[in-house]
């Protein structure tokens, strides 16, 4: 019975199509199902963070909605289909009162946007961007509001006060750390890009949180824990992602801080497999472009008969923040070391250095971003 089954994948975001596509350049015929709980719209998630800018709505944004998808690919989409349960000694995917039986089993299904949980009567003017169907919602609340209060001074929380600033709306962002993009880029960097932000007319409220938002006439305020009260037409909250583990976790499957696979992208249930968001590779949870390409192509081919286990090559982050061009790749946790720092104004090259010169990781802005793919032929891989 197995053996007729499917390859099932669930998700249709980058992770889920990218996969898709790499199964197809290998294998023409197999027969694939994809399940996804939303409309199976392909588009590309770190887009969502470039439409104002491009004078892109959420149509403009879609690259293929799912029927073009399923023709171009060759697969069977279920849209609007929820899974509620894996059984993974009977082979099957549990749609509510549906069992749909696989052969292989992907788990592609992303991460979950953390919630803050906030006093006040504001909620319903919080809105977080996780997905086509979020950007989409996010831009119609919006209507001709004119400013956007931002909580979280991440990468996307950057990424985002740019690009909003780009469409002419007035920015604040609010984030507890004493820097932008604490943990991704060196201080000198954050620095650098949080000037030409504040250049760009965003202002940043950093070293303390939103306390509580309330209802004011067609919008909100927030009430900071430093004693200030801002006024904002809408609320985008970019506090972070969590893997989706829960379903995993109910099915046995063993799980981290993602859904835990090896470096076949291969869980602790025979036949079941994580990649992109939702997955913890051999320790690492990498919720960016570069793996999730590799991890694409390389399950691709075990899924097709020939076991491969992914090898990553140095991935640098590319930041969108166009008023100050950005690339990071940050050293390994456990790297020994120290940041040499060469810096004319905004423009900075940090290059992280072993105690014998070599370069283990860079972060670069402004005119030394240029630098990156060279930088990049000098810095070890992660693993493998």
């Amino acid at each position: 019975m197995t053996e007729q089954a499917p390859i099932v994948i669930v998700g249709t975001g980058l992770s889920g199509y990218s996969l898709a596509r790499e199964i197809r350049k290998l294998d023409k015929e197999t027969p694939v199902i994809m399940v996804t709980a939303d409309d199976g719209v392909s588009y590309s998630k770190p887009m969502l963070s470039t439409g104002f800018t491009k004078g892109k709505d959420a149509e403009g944004l879609a690259q293929g909605a799912s029927d073009a998808m399923s023709e171009q690919l060759n697969v069977h989409i279920r849209a609007f289909s929820t899974v509620t349960g894996i059984d993974t000694r009977a082979h099957e995917l549990v749609l509510g009162d549906e069992r749909l039986a696989y052969r292989k089993l992907v788990l592609a299904w992303g991460a979950d946007v953390i919630r803050l949980r906030l006093e006040g009567d504001g909620q319903e003017h919080v809105f977080s961007i996780n997905d086509l169907m979020d950007y989409r919602e996010f831009r119609k609340a919006l209507g001709d509001g004119k400013r956007v209060a931002i909580m979280g001074a991440g990468l996307i929380g950057c990424e985002f006060a740019n690009d909003l600033r780009n469409g002419g709306y007035e920015v604040d962002v609010i984030a507890p750390s004493e820097v932008v993009m604490p943990g991704l880029l060196p201080e000198v960097a954050a620095n650098a890009v949080q000037q030409e932000l504040e250049n760009l007319g965003v202002n940043f409220h950093l070293g303390t949180v939103v306390d509580r938002i309330d209802r004011k006439d067609s919008g909100v305020t927030l009430s900071l824990a430093n004693g200030k009260t801002l006024y904002a037409d809408l609320v985008l909250s970019a506090v972070g992602l969590r893997p989706r583990t829960g379903l995993a976790r109910a099915a046995g499957i063993e799980t981290g801080r993602g859904i835990a696979v090896n470096r076949a992208l291969e869980t602790s249930a025979p036949d079941v497999y994580a990649l992109g968001d939702c997955a913890e590779v051999d320790g690492h949870v990498l919720l960016y472009v570069l793996p999730l390409m590799a991890c694409a192509r390389a399950l691709a081919k075990t899924l097709t008969g020939e076991r491969t286990e992914v090898s990553y090559g140095t991935m640098p982050v590319m930041i969108k923040t166009p008023c100050c061009p950005t690339a990071v790749c940050p050293p390994a946790p456990d790297a020994q070391g120290s940041w040499d720092v060469e810096r004319d104004g905004t423009d900075v090259k940090a290059l992280f250095k072993s105690p014998h010169g070599e370069v283990l990781g860079f972060a670069v802005t402004g005119r030394f971003a240029l630098e990156k793919q060279a930088l990049s032929r000098e810095v070890p891989p992660i693993h493998g």
